[in-house]
């Protein structure tokens, strides 16, 4: 089946009533087997959960989506939450509101973003294992939480500028330049740090739409070798690489490194769907020019939570960093939404809109 095909099958499960006045919830049916399918998803409705003393009630309004997310339904996400079983309720983190509190420390009105899992309503003690943050109401929407100011934005940040050193002119290249993480990182390095950026994206489309966040040349790694085309555009080698597919796409950037090169090792979907780990043949190219390669853990960077999203904001509003959500409507669409991230068919941060816009935010 092709891609368009593949997403296309997820249509019948968007066709789900979403009921208001009740719980609405997509629980893990099966274990995914490569690419989710749409067998691997269950439809549950449950009454609206009550609040207890030291809990809020919280509605739903954005949810993001991340490949992570097929781990957590294998049960093999490694994020320091406790795994999932089947019939449990999909991990992920979304925007919300606190609409019934009993917790001394939250205020009803008040917007959060969060571990809400893949369900219309929550109750929750906002406990610290689910990385509950406070939205400031600083004039940009609530949905930048799902995303781009959200765990997905911190992502992009501290992999950037905590592990990768940047420094103007670099002679950098991105893959999945097109993606969540990529199309943040490509208007950072570009417009904010002045990086000169090669990247990489899926596709005649996604390769004008990186050009147009600032990337100087795109490679599309459908259509074009990749190893001849980093010869054509990086003849004198490679400064900086934020590697998001890993896999023979990091083999082929290892052998073409300056001296004193970095790499930052953030994403590998290109391997997450393999039944036998990429082993990569050529890391010791690493000590013929004295790089670093290193990866990161973004909960491992919470600490800098408040002062990441006040930057980026800052960015977003004096048009140094623009931000670029998918959002699929409606809260049946999330396998379909998982199924696109899997498949490409994404630009930007894959969000899904649950009720939109809050009426009033505290």
């Amino acid at each position: 089946m092709d891609r368009a095909g593949a997403i296309a099958s997820f249509d019948a499960l968007a066709a789900h009533a979403v009921e208001e006045d009740a719980n609405c919830q997509w629980r893990i049916a099966r274990r995914p087997v490569g690419n989710v399918e749409p067998e691997d998803f269950e439809w549950r409705v449950t009454d609206i959960p009550e609040p207890g003393e030291g809990e809020v009630l919280l509605k739903t309004l954005y949810l993001g989506l991340a490949p992570v997310m097929r781990f957590y339904m294998q049960g093999t996400a490694r994020t320091g939450d406790a795994g999932l079983e089947i019939g449990d309720v999909i991990h992920g983190r979304g925007v919300a509101q606190v609409v019934k509190s009993r917790h001394p420390g939250w205020r009803e009105g008040e917007i959060v973003q969060g571990q809400m899992g893949w369900q219309t309503w929550k109750v929750s003690a906002m406990t610290a294992q689910e990385k509950f943050f406070r939205m400031p109401k600083n004039g940009l929407p609530a949905a930048l939480g799902a995303g781009v100011l959200g765990m997905t934005g911190l992502s992009a940040h501290a992999g950037f500028f905590a592990c990768g050193d940047p420094k103007p002119e670099d002679r950098m290249v991105l893959s999945g330049a097109a993606g969540g993480v990529g199309s943040m990182v490509a208007q950072m390095a570009a417009k904010v740090v002045g990086c000169d950026v090669v990247g990489m994206a899926g596709g005649p489309e996604k390769c004008d739409f990186i050009r147009s966040l600032g990337c100087s040349e795109a490679i599309d790694y459908r259509s074009e070798d990749i190893p001849g085309r980093l010869d054509a555009l990086r003849p004198d080698g490679i400064d900086l690489y934020f590697d998001n597919v890993g896999g023979e796409t990091l083999e082929a950037v290892l052998e073409r490194l300056r001296m004193h090169a970095r790499v930052v090792l953030c994403g590998s979907i290109s391997e997450y769907t393999r039944d036998e780990p990429f082993a990569l043949p050529n890391y010791t190219r690493l000590r013929a020019t004295d790089s670093v390669m290193r990866g990161f853990f973004v909960y491992n960077h919470l600490d800098r939570w408040d002062a990441v999203m006040e930057e980026m904001a800052g960015w977003i509003t004096d048009g140094r960093l623009k931000p670029v959500q998918d959002i699929e409507q409606g809260f049946a669409a999330m396998p379909r939404a998982l199924a696109r991230l899997y498949h490409g068919g994404n630009v930007g941060v894959q969000c899904c809109s649950v009720r939109g816009e809050p009426e009033e935010w505290l």
